[in-house]
């Protein structure tokens, strides 16, 4: 079996921390070669050197046994003939799909781009995909199956023989997938080589013939899809102990009260009949896959997105939540995932940023008494242990942990009964997630309850009393603490099926 490329001893950090260690694996030509892993793997930084987003890492590249490094992608393409398509794929809606795939490379005649070549080029590719559209029709005009078949017409004018597929399927009807499919099992029967990215199972089973799985940022195995099950795929994606991570480290002060309850929550093309309960003094984990809905399903809760179907109920009472201020007016807060965008306001300082949600508390005769504000501030300052202790600082300048800690402080100046928190831990050291799961445990003894969103299974799993798993837009399971097990979670989060026993 002829190497169509061959990683040897790939190394990669940022910022002193270490992403890949030690990758070394074939890629055979003319394979569909599935690149597996949890979030955090490795997979995207391992891509990103291969197309030429990292110049910098250690170990070396073979492409069809010569050694390559590229300065950027457009080498890649124009030099190596290696192609990513994106899970999204971006298209310039205003030009013609001819336009967008010779983007940058049009054939010209004199000063002039040709037009005539370019389309006769393009629709013989299409012809090729056997695509219902022509390189003339408007590209705001496919749908997402159509802009995938662009995007891989986009490839093989670049005569591409190494062609990357990142989740390819995530936003594709059952119809267009087939289609997809299709078209990759032909190009792979023409002897180009495909790197295939996905959490659907299913899908490796299907149109995949080896697969490599990573690990944190470590090469655990390659095996040969055929000769193997669901099961051992899962078992080499775990393998890690779970309790190293987080963990409780007091008794669960979860009591019979139902503060929230979701009834048949849906939004069109994003979620659908999302149902749960959430109990005074209860962390519930809400577990999935990265585009599974979760951090939408909470937006909704929260008012910042609209819902189109659902009722949400505050302590047994039905509710409205029209926008944010009705939320906040209920009792209910949201640390963001995306904290830089959405947590704080940049050119404010700790003070302001942690009074920004109830600044009605700070008036005095109509007007703001900063003192109050400044009084506030030195609470969640020492009861927090917010580094550097600095009022006046600003919030942007801190660590990722630190601003973690403002936001927290910003909600626990509301008084809110329920807090909603979308990845508390992305970015942030070891030492400030170990405080902020000890935060989390005190705000629930404090007789509040805490939604807890995570990608890290390990996280999600030693902080939660219950736990609800998504996927692709729906609740898969739903699962007690003694029930948790990872390769458990991994088979709700990558679409299996409850079993009906608890809703």
């Amino acid at each position: 079996m002829e190497n169509s490329i061959e990683f040897k001893q790939i190394g990669k950090q940022f910022s002193g921390v270490r992403v890949l260690k030690d990758i070394s694996f074939c890629v055979a030509k003319g394979e569909v070669h599935a690149l597996l892993g949890e979030n955090g793997a490795g997979k995207s930084t391992l891509l990103n050197i291969l197309h030429g987003v990292y110049q910098e890492y250690e170990g070396g590249i073979w492409l069809e046994g010569n050694k390559i490094s590229f300065k950027n992608p457009n080498e890649a393409i124009r030099k190596g003939h290696i192609v990513k398509v994106h899970q999204e794929v971006n298209v310039v809606r205003d030009l013609t799909v001819g336009q967008n795939i010779t983007l940058g490379y049009e054939p010209h005649h004199g000063i002039m781009v040709d037009y005539r070549t370019l389309n006769q080029s393009v629709n013989q590719i299409l012809d090729r995909l056997k695509c219902g559209f022509r390189a003339e029709d408007m590209a705001s005009r496919l749908t997402a199956g159509e802009m995938q078949m662009l995007a891989i017409a986009k490839a093989l004018f670049h005569n591409a023989q190494v062609i990357s597929l990142d989740e390819p399927t995530a936003s594709l009807t059952t119809g267009e997938t087939a289609s997809l499919f299709k078209i990759i099992r032909e190009l792979k029967d023409s002897g180009i080589t495909i790197i295939y990215v996905s959490h659907r199972l299913e899908e490796i089973f299907q149109i995949c013939d080896r697969a490599t799985i990573l690990r944190d940022g470590a090469y655990i195995t390659t095996l040969e899809v055929g000769k193997i099950n669901r099961e051992t795929l899962i078992r080499h994606m775990v393998g890690r102990d779970v309790n190293a991570v987080a963990s409780r480290m007091r008794e669960s002060c979860v009591q019979d009260e139902v503060v929230l309850r979701v009834e048949g929550l849906s939004r069109k093309g994003v979620f659908e009949d999302i149902s749960f309960e959430l109990k005074k003094g209860e962390i519930l984990g809400f577990a999935g896959l990265v585009g599974a809905g979760r951090t939408e399903v909470m937006r909704a809760i929260f008012g910042a997105d609209a819902k189109h179907a659902g009722n949400i109920y505050l302590k047994g009472k039905e509710v409205n939540i029209r926008n944010t201020q009705d939320a906040l007016r209920l009792g209910i807060g949201l640390l963001p995932e995306e904290r830089k965008t959405q947590g704080f306001v940049n050119m404010m300082t700790n003070i302001d940023n942690t009074a920004l949600s109830s600044i009605e508390k700070y008036l005095t005769n109509r007007f703001v008494d900063d003192r109050k504000k400044r009084r506030n501030y030195l609470k969640y300052e020492n009861e927090l242990n917010i580094n550097p202790k600095k009022p006046d600082y600003l919030t942007q300048n801190m660590s990722g942990g630190n601003q973690q800690k403002i936001i927290l402080a910003r909600w626990m100046s509301t008084d809110v009964d329920i807090l909603i928190f979308d990845e508390p831990t992305k970015g942030v050291d070891v030492a400030a997630k170990a405080e902020i799961y000890r935060l989390m445990e005190d705000i629930v003894h404090s007789g509040k309850s805490i939604i807890v969103v995570s990608s890290e299974l390990p996280e999600v799993m030693g902080i939660s009393d219950r736990m609800v798993i998504m996927c692709e837009g729906r609740k898969t399971g739903e699962l007690l603490k003694e029930e948790f097990a990872e390769q458990v979670i991994l088979n709700y989060a990558m679409g299996g099926k409850d079993n009906g026993e608890r809703k």
